[in-house]
């Protein structure tokens, strides 16, 4: 028990500060002079013929506020605790919460794993098994690009099919444990 005393203290200070029901007026930061701040820019037409202006100003009539750009709309809550308490909302009991629990965390993230491991190993496939002698335009890029890489292009033939190389295998084996039958 006097192990867990730690975690229980850490445990009770987090659960205290956090503020149940926030309050707009009190909780927001205050506004600051930055935040009401216009940019400006210089209006070239207006000229500093006021004699009451100082030769280092710049006349107020010089300045023109910059129109702010249009805003885009603030960014959705992307955390896993909004999303997740948003949809165990309208459940009904544990059952309910274990269901959307499950569903949401472990039956989808492994149907999409499933799912992206089909479309690799199918590309993989395609891939592998794309063909240099085609008179496609994917071929003939290819073959292209191979050669500008002074890389050399497979042939056809595959060396397993090669008859001579089983031959000389099965030779080898007579000749290397014929003896060994007469011992």
């Amino acid at each position: 028990m006097a192990s867990d005393l730690p975690a229980e203290i850490g445990s009770i200070l987090q659960s205290a500060s956090i503020n149940r029901r926030p309050s707009p007026r009190h909780d927001l930061n205050p506004s600051t002079a930055a935040s009401e701040k216009q940019p400006v820019s210089l209006n070239q037409d207006a000229g500093p013929d006021s004699p009451d202006v100082a030769e280092d100003e710049i006349p107020v009539s010089v300045l023109d506020p910059v129109p702010r750009k249009k805003t885009m709309p603030p960014l959705p809550d992307l955390r896993f605790e909004q999303s997740y308490l948003k949809s165990i909302e309208h459940a009904e009991g544990w059952q309910g919460v274990l269901w959307i629990t499950l569903r949401d965390q472990v039956i989808l993230c492994f149907a999409q794993g499933v799912l992206w491991t089909l479309v690799l190993n199918g590309w993989r496939h395609w891939n592998r098994s794309a063909k240099f002698s085609g008179r496609g335009v994917g071929a003939r890029i290819r073959r292209w690009w191979w050669g500008v890489n002074n890389w050399k292009i497979p042939s056809g033939d595959s060396k397993w099919r090669d008859t001579t190389l089983a031959k000389n295998v099965t030779e080898y084996y007579e000749g290397e444990f014929s003896s060994a039958a007469q011992d």
